[in-house]
């Protein structure tokens, strides 16, 4: 890019007005889920036998039958026709981290040479995207192709423009989950199961647990045309360089600050068509890092809330086209101030209305209460390194640790309160569990009402925190796909219940009385999952030093951290709850490893280009006109007067000579870097390469290309800079 032109797309970028975003006439509870066929659509568009048996089917997971289908798809192809609709798609979450779509339009030959308009229940309930296309991690070779999508009817379908879209799974030909979603279903039924099992020692009427999920999505918006002005923000999602602007978010005034106009349409027109959509958005702010917000909406049922976060991902990219903006969904678009995360808060309800997470008013309620924390904890404990391995990527290990993001050490949080309840149970024999709600705070300042505060602090350096009624893993990165975090999370919950009923019932045999059985190997695992709690400072030394001595995956390698997906436990407790089998994490596991691989190749090829292409001739060129400002002043003044005038440049004509050479000589190194990894046929052995030689390398790199933004002349400078993108005018 020119001097002349960057300058030209920054002043676009103050130009800049809001999109007038008409207000619908309803109230948002009117027009919500407008374009998704609810269970209310479906008792006005089906006949009522069928709409009972799909509230079966939804409700209790009975099998649905061809019949049934076709007469749904009949009456959803009705409603959706209604809407505009005039194409079909299975839309489902390959192993790409993102969604993928096939669109078939209702035609069909009506034996007359003309064509009909239909929509069967076979079309409806299966459809075959080529799997070859999609990562299998070698279950499936490029030649053996068929795969099948099939229809999820506990996530509604819902019409885009003029599509009818259908949630699906995504599986290969013989049988293994090709998908997020698959898996997801099968580690929330594990947890129901084992789940329920347990909460019938206090509650036995329960037929169901719930799994709920509330994400907060953070994301930054820049403006487009300079967006489109570094290639680096345009093929990786981050800038690869760019030195600090010299205000930030260092006076935490962007942070719950007022909403800039142009970011407010764009938040309205966002959240109108979200809303019609059924993704109940809630809240919305300024966060941190200028140009940094989020958007969180109400807690739903997880497999649901997964498809609403993807489909809101999708959706954010093209309103904020629409208002001159692209959404960053990158962990760590910006260095130097906070990256994006993703907080998921889960939590387990029963079909009675309990949040199992919840204290309760009886001493029933709270044994409850305890055994569910505890037993996550456990779950936690045992699998700390699968749940990192659930949420590390090549884009979240540029946030992990770094501006308020958590460390890359999962540990617990839990409060002075539970702490205290907890280590009570552990070193007495005494059974009373006494717990507070929230208390009231009595400020004594005139006007202002008493505050009730919750019975727990929040501590921002947690990765699982507990925040009253739920955990909250903050670890899970921006752009990832909620599900991975879930089906790891869900899984290895499951099997501590399932592994705690088991001890408890063997007591029960003994003759132990069923509360005094279930609050002994609740005392138990108190004492055994002690070292995943934590409720000091992530960020410090200490704590990792402390970590490793209590056994806690410390590992910060992305493709290491990988690895424990394949340990002995992960394996076997995958196996014992019905969610992956060993060849599927094997599978699983290569694509991985690939994906960060070439994430780190698109980078170093990319920075390589920018930097040779682009610094280094910009360098040089002004680096000239010092030079020749050097020899013009010695050809005006004598020699003394000369060096005394020419000093400043002489000094930068070295600095700009030493940078230059450094950046030149380690993009060759760079290159052979990739050349030497990419010879590796291991992909877990090229990601291992690619961290160890070839990142480290760019971070390296990068110091000198900032260095140089400071050195040489801005209007020689060819990539929009800090100052210009993080700041929305």
């Amino acid at each position: 890019m020119s001097s002349t032109l960057r300058f030209q797309v920054v002043g676009e970028a103050f130009k800049k007005h809001p999109i007038d975003v008409p207000t619908p006439k309803e109230r948002p509870s009117e027009f919500f889920a407008k374009y998704v066929f609810t269970r209310q659509k479906m008792m006005q568009y089906l006949p009522a036998d069928v709409f009972r048996t799909m509230v079966d089917v939804m409700d209790n997971g009975t099998t649905l039958d061809l019949k049934t289908a076709d007469a749904v798809a009949a009456g959803m192809k009705r409603w959706a026709m209604e809407l505009g609709a005039t194409h079909i798609t299975h839309w489902f979450q390959p192993l790409t981290e993102g969604t993928a779509e096939k669109h078939d339009g209702f035609v069909e030959h009506d034996g007359k040479g003309g064509m009909v308009e239909e929509f069967t229940g076979k079309q409806l309930v299966q459809q075959e995207p080529d799997a070859s296309s999609f990562p299998s991690g070698g279950i499936r070779s490029t030649f053996e192709a068929r795969g099948y999508s099939a229809w999820d009817p506990a996530s509604p379908v819902f019409v885009m423009g003029d599509t009818l879209m259908i949630p699906t799974v995504f599986i290969a030909f013989t049988g293994e989950a090709l998908d997020y979603k698959a898996p997801l279903k099968k580690a929330l039924f594990a947890v129901n199961k084992a789940a329920t099992e347990v909460a019938h020692y206090f509650y036995p009427d329960v037929k169901k647990v719930i799994c709920n999920l509330g994400w907060e999505q953070e994301y930054f918006l820049v403006d487009e045309g300079l967006y489109a002005a570094r290639p680096d923000l345009l093929m990786t999602g981050r800038t690869l360089m760019g030195h600090d602007s010299a205000k930030n978010q260092q006076m935490d005034d962007h942070y719950f600050g007022s909403i800039p106009e142009r970011v407010a349409a764009f938040m309205k027109d966002l959240e109108i068509q979200a809303l019609e959509l059924g993704i109940p958005c809630k809240t919305r702010h300024n966060e941190v890092a200028p140009n940094q917000f989020e958007l969180a909406p109400i807690f739903e049922e997880t497999n649901l809330a997964v498809d609403h976060n993807m489909l809101l991902m999708s959706l954010m990219k093209k309103v904020a086209r629409k208002h001159g903006f692209r959404v960053l969904l990158h962990e760590k678009p910006f260095a130097g101030v906070n990256g994006s995360g993703k907080h998921n808060n889960w939590s387990l309800s029963t079909d009675t209305g309990v949040l199992l997470h919840a204290p309760g008013k009886t001493p029933i309620d709270n044994l409850r209460f305890i055994t569910f924390i505890v037993e996550t904890l456990m779950a936690v404990w045992k699998h700390n390194g699968l749940l990192k391995a659930s949420i590390v990527s090549a884009t979240n290990a540029h946030r992990l640790g770094a501006n308020e993001a958590p460390p890359a050490i999962i540990s617990s949080f839990l409060g002075k309160q539970l702490t205290d309840v907890l280590e009570h149970l552990e070193q007495t024999s005494d059974n009373e569990i006494s717990l507070k709600g929230k208390q009231e705070l009595h400020l004594g300042i005139p006007q202002i009402p008493e505050l009730l505060i919750d019975n727990t602090d929040r501590n921002r350096t947690s990765p699982f925190a507990f925040t009253g009624n739920r955990f909250e893993f903050r670890a899970v990165g921006s752009e990832a796909n909620c599900a991975s975090a879930m089906i790891a999370l869900n899984s290895a919950v499951a099997e501590a219940l399932i592994d705690f009923k088991e001890r408890v019932d063997a007591r029960i045999a003994e003759g132990m009385e069923t509360l005094k059985a279930v609050m002994t190997t609740v005392r138990e695992d108190i004492k055994t999952c002690k070292p995943i709690h934590f409720e000091g400072n992530g960020y410090s030394e200490e704590w990792k030093q402390e970590a490793a001595r209590r056994g806690l995956n410390v590992e910060a390698s992305c493709p290491l951290v990988i690895d424990r997906y394949l340990d002995d436990a992960s394996v076997k407790m995958f196996a014992k709850v019905g969610v992956f089998n060993r060849p599927e994490l094997e599978a699983r596991n290569e694509i991985k490893w690939d994906t960060y691989t070439k994430k780190i190749q698109i980078e170093a090829r990319i920075f390589g280009d920018l930097c040779m292409n682009h610094i280094i001739p910009v360098a040089t060129r002004y680096q000239s006109q010092l030079i020749d400002n050097v020899h013009k002043l010695k050809e005006i003044f004598d020699t003394t007067t000369a060096e005394q005038l020419s000093h400043d440049n002489i000094a930068l004509i070295k600095q700009i000579s030493e940078h230059t050479s450094y950046i030149t000589t380690h993009v060759d190194q760079l290159i052979e870097a990739r050349r030497v990894a990419n010879r590796i046929d291991s992909e877990r052995e090229k990601a291992i390469s690619y961290h160890d030689t070839v990142a480290p390398l760019l971070e390296d790199i990068r110091y000198h290309v900032d260095k140089l933004e400071l050195i040489v002349d801005d209007e020689l400078w060819p990539l929009p800079k800090y100052r210009e993108i993080l700041f929305i005018r």
